[in-house]
């Protein structure tokens, strides 16, 4: 679908009300519709979001290019909120990361280990370190919610920072929240266990964030700087 310069891409799903999505890295426009929705009740409805898509769609035609790490001497990656300097370090045991002096992260591999390897060993320490900070909050904020979530996982994901299964119970966090900050990792559990008592992003869901979270659109804020429109 094009809407003046825009082309919006329109998915069909089984769903009862549209979403609307600007997609990184370049400000994609995504719209996922019920079947059996016609086109014109579509455009309607992304005309009435057009400034709202324009304004994000420039957030990104801004940001700088994303960051391609290397994984060599002297790269900056963050764990928790703090930006650490990585440093490479020829070894022959089983690679394995280690916090330096609260200022370097030891990315411990075979001299002969290539891009790839070296990032899955840093991911691999990335899932560890989020297993250890999760756990706690959840159960914290199960209590304060009043609802409980069967399970837990993390993968990797380019357009959420979570997601919830709410049949299975099911809570999907993104591997990149172990470089977020305490209270944005805390902010992204929240939002997924209010969905167990609202499923979605309406003015009763709002309602239950600002009880149990009064500075959530702060933390998010924060969470999606330069990722705008992950977490709506």
């Amino acid at each position: 679908m094009q809407i003046g310069s825009i082309e919006i891409e329109v998915v069909s799903k089984d769903i009862k009300n549209m979403h609307l999505r600007i997609l990184p890295p370049d400000g994609r426009v995504k719209i996922s519709a019920p079947y059996r929705m016609n086109l014109e009740t579509i455009r309607k409805f992304a005309l009435e979001k057009l400034s709202w898509i324009e304004k994000h769609r420039a957030k990104f035609l801004q940001q700088k290019p994303v960051r391609h790490y290397e994984y060599i001497n002297g790269e900056s990656h963050y764990l928790a909120g703090r930006s650490y300097r990585l440093r490479v370090v020829d070894y022959a045991g089983h690679p394995k990361v280690i916090i330096r002096d609260q200022i370097f992260i030891d990315l411990l591999v075979a001299k002969d280990d290539d891009r790839e390897k070296r990032k899955k060993v840093i991911n691999d320490w990335y899932r560890e370190q989020l297993k250890l900070r999760v756990p706690e909050l959840i159960k914290k904020w199960e209590k304060i919610i009043g609802v409980e979530a069967k399970e837990w996982r993390i993968k990797q994901m380019k357009t959420r920072w979570g997601s919830c299964s709410i049949k299975p119970r099911r809570i999907w966090l993104n591997l990149e929240l172990a470089k977020k900050s305490d209270y944005c990792l805390e902010y992204v559990i929240v939002h997924e266990l209010v969905h167990l008592l609202e499923p979605r992003h309406n003015s009763r869901f709002k309602a239950y964030m600002d009880g149990f979270m009064p500075r959530w659109k702060s933390y998010k804020k924060e969470l999606n700087q330069g990722n705008e429109a992950l977490l709506s």
